[in-house]
Formats: C-alpha cells, sequence, structure tokens
C-alpha cells in the first residue's frame, strides 16, 4: 500500500509526471510548532537540480500545508501537504518504442503484469519522485523528535562504485593493494590477448587507476573489526552541514573529489553508477520497538528496502560481524562517562557492535546501518532487450535522470529512517502511559504491590 507506520502514519500520492504529489500525515500530535519552511529545508536536499552530478529536471517542489496546521501549530488533525509538479514533461515518454519495450530494470513490466494498466510518462509510482511525500512527512517528524528528545539524523554517501570511505583497516588495505595490483606488469606466460581484449583491460586499468590510490587508505586504528574507532567517531560527529558541503554529500574531502570523478566518468558515458549511504541516529531513548515481528532493526530495514532503487540493507556489525567471534562482538557493558548518558542511562557499551539495537528494542547508543543502491535504470545508451510481445530488439531511452542517484538518496534514507523511529516511539509512548495509569489508579494496590515485589533487576523505576 502507499502508507507506512502505525502510530504516526505518512501516505503519499502521485506520479512522477502526474499534476502534484504530496502526502498525509495522520497521527501527529497536537501543539508542535511547524511551518512549511521546515519542511522546505529538506525537500531542497532532495529536489533534482542540485548539481552537475544529478539530473537537469528543474523542480523546485514549493510545499504547501493544506490542513492540520494553524498558526504555525499543528491540530493533531491529518497533515495533507501538496507539491506541484511544474517542470513535467511526459512528451519525452511518448516515443512509441516505450510502448512497445519494457525498459530493463524498471517497473514498467511488473506494473503491468499486476494492474493490468501503467502510467505512460516516467516510472509512475515507482519514480523517486514519490519520495517527495516521504521527505515532507518526516520533516515533521523529525521536527517532533529534535524538540522532545533531542534526537539526530544524518547520513551520507559512503560508497559509489569501487570508491569507498573505508570504514576499517581490512578496507582500507584492500584499496591499497588494489591499487598496487593495478600498477604490476602481466605476467609473461599470461595467455595473448586479442586487440579487444588488450583495449578493455586498458579501460579497466585506467578507471581504477584514477579512482583507487594509497592515499584512499584512509588513517586507522589497526582494528580488524567491522569499524574503526576512527569510523566511530565520524559517525559520532558528522553534521549535515559537514555532508552537505560536497556536491556528492560524502563528509571526507579526499573520498568525496574521486567519488565525483567516477559519477562525472560514467554521466559522461551516457551510463550510471550506484553505491552506498550509512545513517546514524543519535540520542534515540532505549526502548524502541517490539521483541518478535516489529524489531527496530526489521522496521528500519523495511522503510529503507522501500525506496526506490535499494538493493540491501546492512545493520550495525552487518556481514563483517558474521566474520567475528562472540568474545569479539559482544558488547560489553560499561558505566557511562557522565554518569548518564544523553538518554538517561548510566550504562553504554564499549563497542555498539549491535548498532544501538538488541534484542530488536533500542539500547541508547548510537543506532547506524548502510543501504545499498543499484545504478540507475535509466541510461541513455542503446540497449539489446525484449518486447512486450518477446520479439528482440533496440531500445534508447530519453528523458532527465540522475547518473547517481546517491546524492540525492541521503535525505530520503534521513526521512525514512525519521519516519521509523517515530512510528516507534509513539507505540512506546502509549505503552508506558497504559502502565502509568494502570499504576496511578487506588484501585490497583495489588498491581503495585506485585511491581514493587519484582526484583530490582527485572524492573526499571
Amino acid at each position: 500500500m502507499s502508507s507506512f507506520g502505525t502510530h504516526f502514519r505518512v501516505t503519499t500520492f502521485g506520479e512522477s509526471h502526474c499534476r502534484s504529489v504530496g502526502a498525509i500525515v495522520d497521527g501527529c500530535p497536537p501543539g508542535l510548532d511547524l511551518n512549511e519552511s521546515l519542511i522546505q529545508a529538506q525537500l531542497r536536499r532532495r529536489r533534482p537540480g542540485q548539481s552537475a552530478l544529478t539530473t537537469p529536471r528543474d523542480e523546485k517542489d514549493q510545499v504547501a500545508i493544506q490542513s492540520g496546521v494553524e498558526r504555525g501549530v499543528t491540530l493533531g488533525t491529518p497533515i495533507c501537504m501538496l507539491v506541484q509538479n511544474m517542470d513535467q514533461r511526459p512528451h519525452d515518454y511518448k516515443d512509441e518504442t516505450l510502448d512497445l519495450y519494457p525498459r530493463p530494470s524498471h517497473a514498467d513490466y511488473t506494473y503491468l503484469r499486476k494492474y493490468g494498466v501503467k502510467a505512460s510518462s516516467g516510472g509512475g509510482r515507482s519514480s523517486a519522485r514519490e519520495t517527495i511525500g516521504r521527505v515532507a512527512g518526516a520533516a515533521i517528524a523529525e521536527q517532533y523528535l529534535k524538540l522532545a528528545y533531542g534526537i539526530e539524523c544524518v547520513a551520507f554517501v559512503s560508497s559509489v562504485g569501487p570508491v569507498k570511505l573505508p570504514k576499517n583497516a581490512t578496507e582500507a588495505k584492500t584499496q591499497a593493494r588494489m591499487a598496487a595490483a593495478l600498477q604490476a606488469p602481466r605476467l609473461e606466460n599470461s595467455p595473448p590477448q586479442s586487440e579487444e581484449e588488450e583495449e578493455e583491460e586498458e579501460k579497466t586499468r585506467a578507471y581504477l587507476q584514477r579512482h583507487h590510490s594509497d592515499k584512499s587508505a584512509a588513517a586507522d586504528d589497526g582494528l580488524q573489526y567491522p569499524t574503526s574507532s576512527a569510523y566511530r567517531g565520524l559517525l559520532a560527529a558528522v553534521s549535515r552541514e559537514q555532508v552537505d558541503a560536497s556536491p556528492v554529500r560524502c563528509p571526507d574531502e579526499a573520498t568525496a573529489a574521486r567519488m565525483t570523478s567516477v559519477i562525472e566518468e560514467c554521466r559522461d558515458a551516457h551510463d550510471s553508477i550506484g553505491g552506498t549511504v550509512t545513517c546514524v541516529l543519535r540520542n534515540v531513548p532505549p526502548g524502541l520497538g517490539e521483541p518478535a515481528f516489529d524489531k527496530l532493526e526489521a522496521t528500519l530495514a523495511h522503510a529503507m528496502l522501500s525506496i526506490p532503487a535499494t538493493k540491501g540493507f546492512e545493520f550495525g556489525s552487518g556481514f563483517d560481524g558474521a566474520a567475528m567471534r562472540g568474545s569479539q562482538h559482544n558488547d560489553k557493558f560499561v558505566p557511562h562517562p557522565n554518569g548518564l548518558g544523553p538518554t538517561g542511562s548510566a550504562l553504554r557499551t564499549e563497542t555498539n557492535w549491535s548498532g544501538g539495537i538488541q534484542g530488536g528494542i533500542s539500547n541508547g547508543e548510537d543506532i547506524y546501518f548502510t543501504v545499498a543502491f543499484k545504478p540507475a535504470a535509466t541510461i541513455s545508451q542503446e540497449q539489446e532487450t525484449a518486447q512486450y510481445d518477446g520479439s528482440s530488439g533496440v531500445l534508447v531511452t530519453r528523458g532527465r535522470h540522475d547518473p547517481c542517484v546517491l546524492p540525492r538518496a541521503v535525505p530520503i534514507v534521513e526521512s525514512m529512517a525519521v519516519l521509523a523511529v517515530m512510528d516507534a516511539l509513539m507505540g512506546q509512548l502509549s505503552r508506558e502511559g497504559a502502565t502509568s495509569s494502570l499504576r496511578s489508579r487506588e484501585l490497583d494496590a495489588r498491581h503495585t504491590e506485585a511491581w514493587d515485589a519484582l526484583p530490582s533487576s527485572m524492573r526499571l523505576r
């Protein structure tokens, strides 16, 4: 369906080239300070035409609040937000060949098989234009989380194609070894290559030499663990201002320059490239998430994999953690150095390989994860493919598209993370309110007596 969340629900509407897109937010607490400029700030980070690395489609994405807010304060009723599509060009998709061909890696074929009809222009609901409603709804949730709990959410581009912001010593060394291997001569007993093979190898060698060097092996503390202390320090301190300082939205200047070079090369070749976005949530209170099917990391995975073009989700130590022993991977609890942390806990963990969630429930540590995005499916190259009737042919697509979706995906990842946390928080507040009401009534003296009889390790005052 087109809704996300139970307690704080966002429903999005609109297609890529229709008259407007937007969202309806249900469950927003009343009395929250809110105006269109707060929403506009995040939409501005998501909009197309930001730089030479993104699609040239010129949309201002100006939001207009239609309901649920009066005199800058939320009423507690549904909030409707509308964004007009000003630079729509459905004629870019009027080529008769698009009526014959399902575009490779697009949703044309699957939408047609599911609904029996599909949008005639662009990707319809599968287009990233749909995410405007998500970002607008999340801007409201973020305002609440910031004011009520001081929760922060920052995402950044952590890899583009072969270029990575190394998160541990192993990744740094891998990139250095790759650079060294590229400079090694071919073995004398290697079989002879054709001219085409030699040309292709030289292209590959030149490509990787441009985007890998010993300089890419970032300073590391040498720990052979999923994330080094230096990388964890980055997660703890990186800001949106640092991220937005680069058009590619990577907070490391040297890595960002190499990423930019990769994207520019793909753009000039009328091709596309994928990569990853890493996100961190700070000051999330412990206790959010459910212990079985709605674990907080499961909700985050659901949220992230609902974003167009996503291909993978890695949480906390991720797949690297699967190679560790329990004695290495276990998060040891230690006293908080300040007595109490920002979430009110006297404990914190030494390593946080758990990514801030244990047993499906937040533990008060930073929550972090990484999302993989595929290369944009629309490329301005001839592609041999099949028509709807099964006959073969060659498809050439037109239109304005991102050579890399990652820079614009950053605020979308942040938005879906915020929505997942907001919904979990409101669910927990509902539970705590119900428990508090039960214990406050004199009729429930027996309940209070039973509660007080529990060992201290089984209850939290």
